[in-house]
């Protein structure tokens, strides 16, 4: 596969992902909540790629004996944590500012990978994780007295942990990529189950039609939208991607999704962003995008001769 054909399947991940903050929004709008959205997302997901995968490569399923305690923490943590945090999240945010602050996700790895990993990285990356934080007060306009809801902050910020949490498991992987994902899908379900109640979800409201901001869509087919175009489409694509680019190619192509949920939540919510958020998230995802290819591009020196060599930082 080329190049630019896997840098186009790139581009398709992330603008799938795009999809996910504004069909969560009509779903919310039809009475569910948030952690309900969740949970509808990943068990559908979840079983659309098993029944794929049990037929058309029942390899990707098996899991490492060794790697069943890599596979829970990665539901728990990369999949269950960043999604409901998120979805959390859009309830008291604009879709798009939510995601911005997320994709400072790439920041928290510099400092994790300087400060625990004990790697030394090159100047770029330290430069990256101070624009990208600048661009995240110009976001917030902190010279307002923190305008955006201080909650709804906080939930963005803990996101934004778990993404980081996801980039830095996802490195170096050991084990299938597409079963990590599947199964991840199913552990995060499963373990939502006891907040999530899904017994105790309204399923009639998928007949029925969701209005947000003057615009309807019927429910099931905003939840399809989400389950198979936002989840399935975008995780399978996203990994393909990743397998073919460099880790620093298909994290920064991923940073796209920013700019997709943004115009869409304009077209289907009627979410207009600020001059200033506008021109913050710019500075965000130029940080971002400095910090994160600075970390992947070269192999760094290690502090220590006993510390680990990183070699990259994947993204979803």
């Amino acid at each position: 596969m080329s190049r630019s054909i896997s840098l186009g399947i790139a581009v398709v991940s992330a603008l799938c992902f795009g999809f996910s903050g504004p069909m969560a929004k009509y779903l919310g709008a039809a009475g569910l909540t948030p952690i309900e959205s969740v949970w509808v997302r990943m068990a559908g997901a979840g079983l659309i790629l098993l029944l794929v995968l049990a037929v058309a490569r029942p390899r990707a399923l098996r899991i490492p004996r060794d790697q069943l305690g890599f596979f829970a923490a990665y539901a728990v943590i990369a999949v269950a944590g960043v999604q409901a945090l998120f979805f959390l999240a859009i309830t008291r945010l604009p879709v798009g500012v939510t995601l911005l602050i997320e994709y400072t996700a790439p920041v928290l790895v510099v400092l994790w990978v300087r400060f625990v990993r004990r790697v030394r990285l090159s100047r770029a990356a330290y430069l990256g994780a101070l624009v990208a934080v600048v661009g995240l007060g110009v976001v917030v306009e902190v010279w307002q007295g923190l305008r955006l809801d201080a909650l709804g902050l906080g939930l963005a910020l803990l996101a934004a942990a778990c993404c980081a949490g996801y980039f830095l498991m996802s490195d170096n992987l050991r084990v299938d990529p597409l079963g990590l994902v599947a199964w991840g899908m199913i552990g995060a379900a499963v373990v939502l189950v006891p907040v999530a109640q899904p017994w105790g979800i309204r399923w009639a409201a998928f007949g029925e039609s969701a209005t947000v901001a003057g615009y309807t869509l019927p429910v099931a087919g905003a939840a399809a939208c989400l389950i198979l175009v936002a989840t399935v489409v975008a995780y399978v694509a996203g990994v393909t991607a990743v397998r073919r680019l460099s880790a620093a190619v298909g994290a920064t192509v991923a940073t796209l999704e920013v700019i997709s949920a943004a115009l869409l939540a304009w077209v289907l919510l009627d979410e207009h962003l600020g001059v200033a958020q506008l021109a913050g998230g710019a500075v965000v995802l130029l940080g971002a995008l400095l910090a994160q290819t600075a970390t992947a591009a070269r192999q760094a020196v290690p502090v220590s001769t006993d510390e680990p060599v990183l070699t990259g930082v994947q993204g979803r």
